[in-house]
Order: structure tokens, then sequence, then C-alpha cells
């Protein structure tokens, strides 16, 4: 049941994520998910050294926990990318 629960979490937090960060129109729900567990994990590290618990489960704080994780690894990746590259479709 907790590979559920990370699913969803991870995918809310990195739709949310990818919003803030401008990425929307070109992540997918699978891009969203696997952005949002990531950013869990990454997350769950920065706020481990100021010793917070990171992500505790389904509720808001993780969820807090996995957005600020998704925004940092959305503002790594365009930084890792080439900034604000525009395609035409």
């Amino acid at each position: 049941m907790w590979i559920i629960s990370w699913i969803i979490l991870g995918g809310l937090a990195g739709w949310v994520a990818s919003m803030i960060a401008g990425t929307n129109r070109e992540q997918g729900l699978l891009g969203n998910i696997v952005v949002g567990v990531i950013g869990a994990v990454i997350g769950g590290f920065i706020v481990n050294l100021f010793g917070v618990d990171g992500v505790t489960g389904f509720n808001l704080w993780s969820f807090a926990v996995a957005l600020l994780g998704s925004v940092i690894a959305l503002w790594a990746w365009k930084a890792l990318r080439g900034g604000n590259r525009r395609t035409i479709a």
C-alpha cells in the first residue's frame, strides 16, 4: 500500500512543482510522478539536514517536503538542460 501512496503523493507534488517551474506542458503524468518521487527523496534529505523528519506518510507535511524537493529537482534539471528552451509544436 505504501508504494501507491508514494505514487499518488509524488504525482501531486510533481504536478504542482511543474506548474511552479513552468514545465507542465513538457511533462506528462509519468514525468510528474517521477519528479515527485525524486523530489520527495531530495526534500527528505534537505529537511533531515535541519533535524526534522522528512516524508512521514500521506499527509500535508510530506506533500510540502516532496513539493520542495520537486521544485529543486526541476530547477536543477532546467539549469543543466540549458535554461529556457522553447519548442514549436
